[in-house]
């Protein structure tokens, strides 16, 4: 898997301040993309061993709040493949820190249904996010006056609630 960039200290992609991983790679290719360069698979550079110690070095602050994964898509089933394991990493190192998860695929129809990223480990990973904003961006839709996402079909969902529950729980942002 190759990345596109990361943010430190990212304050708009999730609350509090974060570290943002862009992951390279989406199939969606949404019209009026921020990232259209990280549709691309190979695009950016290798995501290694050094490159993830990088990542967690930086949340390792006690004022960073968490890890947002953005892309790209981080649930094509490739990117899943290798974001599991540095998953399980994190949260081993960080349990009480968050993870934040952007993804055109719908959480309950998509990533839970049948669908091609809807793949062995998907429900796993899908345990280790607290928060997923999912829903394609759609142009027009777009509403830059909206909280931590694009377009106002885009769902902010509390992951733990909703698996819980076994449907769609929205995060409440006053948190």
């Amino acid at each position: 898997m190759n990345y596109a960039t990361i943010k430190y200290n990212d304050i708009a992609n999730g609350t509090g301040v974060r570290t943002s991983l862009f992951v390279s790679g989406c199939t969606h290719k949404c019209k009026g993309c921020f990232n259209s360069e990280a549709w691309d698979f190979n695009y950016g550079k290798p995501f290694d061993k050094d490159v993830q110690e990088k990542i967690l070095a930086s949340i390792d602050n006690y004022f960073i709040d968490g890890l947002s994964l953005l892309g790209g898509e981080p649930f094509e089933p490739e990117n899943q493949i290798e974001l599991y394991p540095f998953l399980l990493e994190f949260k081993k190192r960080f349990p009480n820190k968050t993870i934040w998860c952007y993804t055109g695929y719908l959480f309950d129809k998509e990533l839970l249904g049948n669908s091609r990223a809807n793949i062995s480990i998907t429900k796993d990973m899908l345990s280790l996010i607290d928060v997923l904003v999912d829903g394609r961006f759609i142009e027009a839709q777009k509403n830059i006056s909206l909280q931590f996402r694009g377009s106002e079909n885009q769902r902010i969902i509390d992951v733990k609630k909703s698996l819980e529950k076994g449907e769609v729980v929205d995060y409440d942002l006053r948190y």
